[in-house]
């Protein structure tokens, strides 16, 4: 535990405080209380513990006058944030005596929070990693999102095929959040713009309210706390009383569901133009509360709006928040009397773009009709902001092009820094998607590597192993990431390699026993972890690892008395409702499990496993029991990726390929301690070229060539011979992401994988130099490159994380 942690008093003080919250804010006795009511009593303690540093932090800013970082996502993946408070306070050990002394199982209470159903993958993650930074840092900031009332979908397999159905996380009550009716926005949509007196204005055809909920964020040690303001939208008129009384109760309804369909769901399924609409708004929805809440708080400080940039940073995180730009400039010109042009230069000073993607069809783009529809005002800006682009830049690159408003190029227009988020992606940036652009603004991209706090994602989540640190190298490492370097002068010895390999059982074991209880599947510890977590997507080739499964599986079967390494693949993910093939391909993965989990020739060498509904909580079982990480992208198309550092972090080994900051992780563990394998980016795009590559890649290899045609042959669909048609001729006729010509490659390192598990020794040393090397892919480092390079804030203590 950290030494000079939170002040808080001993077990039996916080047992006080438990008590009396069961009593007062739960109204239960202790004999009567329930698993939730403990978890809420506990929550509530925990939070009591928050607000001090979180007032004392909001204090010590309005003071100092500091600039603020403001932080817009779509997504805060934030998970559970029991054991996140207790790690970050100190008080872990406290609560767990405390919560055993009233009778409670500790581990049974903390099992009970849901997860926050605020995201869905790595953007969402990231997103909660940096703001957990930026307190551990004591820099000012605010994280600003929306409130989802259902989350993305929770996950189920019917036969194998995705079932969504709805997040039901705040069916109960969330404990971490302060309700702030008085910080209400209005939020208007729809109508025309007229002009008058040499002035526009927007007379919109309907309103909403953007209504703020608190939850404080707080960093090590409890020294700094920030605030992650999400936005619940709410109606302007609550109830219709008079179509009520005549009746007509949908319509006297209408308002309040309406407005909450705003709110209710993450990404919706915009294959539909209502789909579509809806995405729209809900950007605009929550960008522009943002935006009016940081002029509100500007002003109430006394600030001049002209200079805006000295006061606060805002952070765009990916385009769902591109509109901020048009709606700053909007707020400026339309409601505080700015002039246009210095409105856009004010606006430009305070945004920053980071930029997720390579795939051009991944920068979101709406139709002009539906743009100018929903927002006429912002149309007018976008056009103006384009008009002003060209004429001062030369360039020829336009926002709105083939009757689309494209949000990339917005973004990257309206900021004065655009990072990507590797080194590679970064360099790709500049050379493919804003090429032109970066023409036109060579000094604007930057590159900030992504990070992860191990606070979460080693200190919390694998105790095992962070005790063994703490025993090795002292415990100053969870703040201080590339102390773990001195992890390597133990790399060799024997004894501290039974000792990691302990801990890796240790996790092991606990993910078996949780599969058993929760899902009834049996896997051996002894067998090695080989782990894909992340969302379902062709890029990410969770295709090609179930394929190599497939031939891994024919293999074993024609050769049953070889020297195997025994094997559990382990999935998860989901895929989005509308992502027909990336629906197929979770199909396929458990129609493959099916059949050889069944077969009792291999099933002891070879198991496939698909946990449904992939969230933070289980990444923290997966991750500390991973022996290998499956990080195999085709090169090229994956930004950075998260889940890479938080695997090898935990002593878990890659195979992967060129692409993100694989390229990085493996130059900081060692190349030899990296499996690779593939394509590089420039042989992916030169083979893109070449006609026919797809089935040539397939007539050269037997084993692929096998595989395909046992999938459609029906061999794991029960004879259906549709089922996969599609996928299939995919792989054949196109193949965009390079399954086919990554294929063998692939498979032959896997076979240089069984080999080097086997080899016990080399194998622990291998996941130690892996943790050792990874203490420069601290989120800490991250946020302190963004407050440096990007957003010009400094930390207001001496103490921040080092």
């Amino acid at each position: 535990m950290p030494k000079d942690s939170f002040n808080i008093a001993d077990a039996e003080s916080f047992r006080n405080r438990i008590a009396r919250h069961l009593r007062t804010s739960l109204g239960k006795d202790p004999e009567h209380a329930t698993l939730y009511d403990w978890r809420m009593a506990l929550s509530l303690t925990l939070r009591d513990l928050v607000v001090e540093p979180w007032f004392a932090s909001t204090r010590k800013t309005y003071k100092a006058k500091a600039k603020r970082v403001c932080y817009l996502s779509m997504e805060f993946l934030v998970g559970r944030l029991i054991e996140d408070v207790t790690v970050n306070l100190g008080v872990e050990t406290v609560a767990r005596e405390a919560m055993e002394a009233l009778g409670q199982d500790y581990s049974t209470v903390v099992a009970d929070e849901p997860d926050a159903a605020l995201g869905n993958g790595g953007l969402g993650r990231l997103a909660a990693c940096f703001m957990d930074s930026l307190a551990s840092l004591a820099i000012p900031a605010y994280g600003y999102g929306i409130r989802y009332e259902q989350g993305l979908f929770e996950q189920h397999f019917d036969n194998g095929a995705q079932v969504e159905t709805a997040e039901t996380w705040l069916v109960q009550r969330h404990a971490w959040e302060f309700e702030r009716p008085e910080v209400s926005c209005p939020i208007h949509f729809g109508g025309s713009v007229s002009e008058s007196g040499g002035k526009a204005i927007w007379r919109p055809e309907e309103t909403i309210t953007a209504m703020a909920y608190d939850t404080p964020v707080v960093g090590w040690k409890g020294k700094w706390a920030n605030t992650l303001r999400l936005w619940a939208a709410k109606p302007t008129k609550l109830f219709d009383l008079e179509s009520f009384n005549r009746g007509d109760y949908l319509a006297a309804n209408a308002p309040e569901s309406l407005a909450r369909t705003i709110s209710r769901v993450l990404y919706p399924d915009d294959t539909t133009d209502l789909g579509k609409e809806l995405r729209f708004k809900q950007e605009y929805f929550f960008t522009s509360a943002s935006i009016q809440d940081i002029l509100r708080r500007l002003l109430s400080e006394g600030h001049s709006l002209e200079n805006l940039a000295e006061h606060v940073a805002i952070q765009l995180n990916d385009t769902h928040p591109a509109i901020a730009g048009p709606e700053l400039i909007r707020l400026l010109v339309d409601e505080h009397g700015m002039e246009k042009r210095l409105a856009v230069e004010t606006a430009r000073a305070c945004l920053a773009f980071t930029n997720h993607t390579l795939l051009p069809e991944a920068l979101e783009r709406w139709s002009e009709g539906l743009f100018a529809r929903i927002l006429p005002r912002h149309f007018e800006i976008v056009r103006f902001i384009q008009e002003d682009h060209m004429r001062r830049s030369g360039s020829d690159v336009r926002v709105i092009e083939n009757g689309e408003v494209r949000m990339g190029e917005l973004a990257f227009v309206m900021a004065h820094r655009v990072n990507g988020v590797s080194a590679l992606h970064s360099a790709l940036v500049r050379q493919t998607v804003f090429a032109e652009l970066h023409d036109a603004y060579p000094e604007r991209i930057i590159n900030q590597t992504n990070g992860i706090t191990p606070r979460r994602w080693l200190y919390s989540c694998n105790a095992p192993l962070r005790d063994l640190i703490d025993e090795t190298i002292g415990t100053g490492w969870a703040d201080d990431l590339q102390r773990l370097s001195e992890l390597r002068a133990n790399a060799e010895d024997a004894g501290f390699q039974d000792r990691f390999r302990a801990a890796k059982r240790q996790n092991k074991m606990r993910l078996a026993k949780w599969l058993k209880g929760r899902d009834g599947v049996s896997i051996d510890p002894d067998a090695m972890f080989d782990v894909q977590i992340k969302r379902i997507h062709e890029y990410k080739r969770q295709l090609m690892n179930i394929l190599e499964t497939i031939a891994l599986w024919n293999e074993i079967k024609d050769a049953p008395n070889g020297d195997w390494t025994p094997r559990v693949k382990l999935f998860g993910g989901k895929a989005a409702p509308g992502y027909v093939m990336a629906k197929s391909i979770i199909h396929l993965v458990n129609d493959v499990a099916a059949t050889i989990n069944g077969d009792k020739a291999t099933r002891d060498l070879l198991q496939v496993v698909y946990p449904a509904n992939y969230n933070v909580s289980m990444a923290e079982l997966l991750i500390p029991a991973s022996d290998l990480s499956e990080q195999i992208s085709t090169a090229g198309m994956e930004a950075s990726g998260t889940g890479n550092m938080k695997l090898s972090l935990n002593g878990s080994l890659t195979i992967g390929t060129l692409d993100g900051a694989n390229v990085e992780i493996r130059e900081h563990v060692g190349a030899e301690n990296f499996f690779l394998f593939g394509l590089a980016a420039e042989e992916v795009m030169e083979r893109r070229t070449m006609a026919g590559f797809a089935r040539e890649a397939i007539n050269a290899s037997p084993r692929l060539k096998r595989v395909l045609d046992q999938v459609a042959s029906g061999a794991f669909s029960g004879g259906d011979t549709e089922r996969y048609r599609d996928l299939l001729q995919n792989l054949f006729d196109h193949d965009h992401f390079l399954v086919t010509c990554d294929f063998d490659s692939y498979f032959e390192t896997q076979r240089m994988v069984d080999v080097v598990y086997k080899d016990t020794g080399n194998w622990t040393r291998t996941a130690a130099l892996n943790t050792a090397g990874m203490g420069w892919f601290s989120s800490d480092r991250t946020v302190r490159g963004y407050a440096r390079d990007v957003w010009g804030v400094p930390s207001l203590t001496r103490n921040a994380a080092g």
